[in-house]
């Protein structure tokens, strides 16, 4: 099915042009005219890929922690969750309002009834400014997305939905478990509703060439995508891609080829999508590689230096004749 195609004029490009990406930090300062810190939460779901339905082992990469090895305690409650969140950085940042971040593992597959009870507790604390929302676009049946576009009407709720690649083979090696159509659809449902689509996706992969991963980037573009998360590949301990690893020894970017990778993304990327994200960092206690991903501010600094010294930004090579995703 198609979606329609985002277009948009040289006026708006030159606006974003004036810095180098569209961060997230500038767009919740100017959404919210403050500084906006999100707050993980884990709410104990889990996932089609583990419980049995689509498999048992998760994505290849996936953690025993589904992500959310940062997230809160499952065992207490959202109200607790947000409330140790917000002692956690107010010692350290002046923050009045927050974002509930429901990070760990697939965060609408659970009971309806249940989603509801835990969203709206956190909608209506009174220091939260918006929901995020972690999920697969394969777990988005229609009750679910009735409720977010409900609680959409009372406070911004975005989607992020896990793709990590646009291609088949990829997506079939990590294991992702549903085929890019099924992406498509739940974008299309997302935005017939009003949600904010952020997608992820993973720099890295084994057998990606950089002109697959600039596809992916690519494709979203013509999709009504408000943000991005690029994630460099982690391999973790206790995994099926750290077994892998150990028995091919796959390459794994090196931070000067990963610095050129997103540059190259942010180059061909549509300049209004907001980038959630440019790396990320592994818990350090699972880290096998690449070792260098734990310096992250580094990392950060590398890219912006590079972005300048290139004189380059987000959406120089973007190509807004591309009319349709594929």
């Amino acid at each position: 099915m198609e979606l329609p195609f985002l277009h948009f004029p040289s006026a708006y490009a030159k606006l974003y042009t004036m810095r180098l990406y569209n961060s997230l930090n500038e767009s919740l300062q100017k959404r919210f005219g403050e500084k906006i810190y999100k707050l993980s939460l884990n709410i104990g779901c889990t996932c089609p890929n583990r419980d049995g339905t689509l498999g048992t082992k998760g994505c290849i990469f996936c953690s025993a922690g589904g992500s959310g090895e940062f997230a809160g305690d499952p065992h207490r409650t959202v109200t607790e969750q947000i409330e140790e969140g917000i002692r956690a950085v107010s010692g350290k940042r002046p923050v009045r309002r927050y974002i509930a971040y429901f990070q760990a593992y697939t965060n609408t597959y659970a009971p309806l009834d249940f989603l509801e009870k835990v969203y709206r507790e956190a909608l209506v604390h009174p220091k939260i400014a918006a929901l995020a929302i972690a999920t697969r676009p394969d777990c988005l049946p229609s009750g679910v997305l009735d409720l977010l576009s409900d609680l959409n009407r009372r406070k911004p709720v975005w989607v992020e939905l896990g793709l990590q690649t646009i291609h088949e083979e990829t997506a079939a090696f990590i294991r992702r478990g549903y085929p890019l159509s099924i992406f498509h659809e739940a974008v299309k449902s997302l935005h017939d509703r009003n949600l904010e689509i952020i997608v992820h996706l993973i720099l890295g992969l084994p057998g990606e060439t950089k002109e697959m991963m600039l596809d992916s980037v690519r494709y979203l573009n013509a999709l009504p995508v408000s943000g991005i998360k690029l994630q460099l590949l982690h391999i973790l301990n206790h995994t099926d891609l750290a077994d892998c690893y150990e028995r091919t020894g796959f390459h794994v970017l090196t931070p000067e080829e990963y610095t050129d990778l997103v540059i190259s993304c942010l180059e061909v990327c549509r300049p209004d999508i907001v980038i959630h994200r440019l790396t990320g960092d592994g818990p350090k206690d699972l880290l096998i590689a690449p070792a260098w991903s734990t310096k992250k501010r580094q990392v950060l600094n590398s890219i912006h230096k590079e972005l300048s010294r290139r004189n380059t930004w987000q959406g120089r090579l973007y190509a807004p004749e591309r009319k349709e995703a594929r």
